[in-house]
C-alpha cells in the first residue's frame, strides 16, 4: 500500500532548469547560460520589455514544455519511487497547456498518479488538499513557505536562481540522485525498495 504521497514540482525539478534558454535565446539573440540566471524572474537576465517577454511566452509555452528534456536520473528514481509512494505533481503550469503536459509524461514514460497545474506559483493550498508528505521544488520561496506552512520536507533543486539561505527542514540537493537519499533518510522503512 502506497500511504506516502510526494508533492512535485515539474519544470526546472523533473525537467532541466536550463530547458528554457534554447528558446529564449534563439528568439531573442542571447547567449544565456543557466550560472546567467540568478533570479526566479528570467527577464531580469537579459534586456527584454516584460510585456514582449510574456506574449511570446505565452504562445511558444506548449512547444517549450513539450521539448523540456527530463534532469538527469529523474526517470530512473521516479519510476523506483513509484513501486512505494504517491507521485503527484503540483505545477504553476496553467489549464491551457494540460494536453502537451500529459503527453509529455507519456512520451517519457515518468509515472504519475496525479497532475495538478495550479496556474500559478502558490501551491501551498494544492499541497495541502493532497496531503503531501514532502515536496521537490526549485522557486526558493515557494520551498521556504510549503515547509513552513506544512511543516514538511521540502527538497530544493540547486540552481543560481534559488541560492538564498534556506531554513532546516528545506534540504538542498545538486540532483536526482542526492534527493533519492535524502529519501531514502527520511522515509527509511522504504529502503528494501528504493534502489
Amino acid at each position: 500500500m502506497r500511504d506516502i504521497r510526494f508533492g512535485i514540482d515539474i519544470d526546472g525539478t523533473v525537467t532541466c532548469p536550463t530547458s528554457l534558454l534554447p528558446h529564449i535565446n534563439e528568439q531573442f539573440g542571447c547567449n544565456l547560460v543557466l550560472d546567467d540566471i540568478t533570479k526566479y524572474d528570467l527577464t531580469e537576465a537579459f534586456p527584454v520589455d516584460k510585456d514582449v517577454f510574456w506574449q511570446w511566452y505565452t504562445g511558444a509555452e506548449a512547444h517549450i514544455y513539450s521539448t523540456s528534456p527530463a534532469q538527469a536520473y529523474a526517470k530512473k528514481i521516479l519510476d523506483d519511487w513509484h513501486a512505494q509512494f504517491e507521485l503527484f505533481y503540483i505545477s504553476a503550469r496553467g489549464p491551457q497547456v494540460w494536453d502537451a503536459t500529459v503527453d509529455w509524461f507519456k512520451r517519457e514514460e515518468i509515472p504519475y498518479d496525479h497532475i495538478e497545474l495550479v496556474g500559478s506559483h502558490h501551491k501551498i493550498a494544492t499541497a495541502k488538499k493532497f496531503g503531501v508528505h514532502a515536496f521537490f521544488e526549485d522557486k526558493h520561496d515557494n520551498a521556504v513557505e510549503i515547509h513552513e506552512e506544512l511543516n514538511i520536507p521540502v527538497i530544493l533543486f540547486d540552481t543560481p536562481y534559488n541560492r538564498e539561505p534556506i531554513p532546516e527542514g528545506v534540504i538542498r540537493v545538486n540532483d536526482w540522485q542526492e534527493a533519492n537519499d535524502w529519501i531514502k533518510k527520511l522515509f527509511p522503512i522504504e529502503q528494501a525498495v528504493l534502489k
